[in-house]
This record gives C-alpha cells, structure tokens and sequence, in this order.
C-alpha cells in the first residue's frame, strides 16, 4: 500500500510540472494591419433560418 501512495504521489508530482500556469494562453491570430488579403474572421457563423415558403394555390 505505500508503494502505491508513493507512486500516485511522484505521478502526481510530475503531472502537476505539466500544467505550468506561468505560461501565456493562446490567443487568436490577426492579420497585421497591412495585409491586403482575405481577413480573418473571428465572429462565429450566422445561423440563418430560412423563410417559410408561401402556400401556392392550385
């Protein structure tokens, strides 16, 4: 039994180095202001409800 605390304790341990708060979150690329292409879309899509189609009459 305190081999396996032991174990679940270094693996703990050498887990936690993994997940350093020190380094900075990712945060989404933008075009440099001089960029002449397509720009890059950081708002989600739109979602757009198609209209009813009108009833025709026979």
């Amino acid at each position: 039994m305190p081999r396996f605390a032991a174990l679940f304790i270094c693996c703990s341990l050498i887990l936690s180095a993994c997940a350093d708060a020190t380094v900075p979150h990712h945060t989404p690329l933008q075009d440099p202001p001089d960029y002449k292409g397509v720009p890059t879309d950081t708002t989600p899509p739109v979602m757009i409800i198609a209209p009813a189609k009108p009833e025709q009459p026979e």
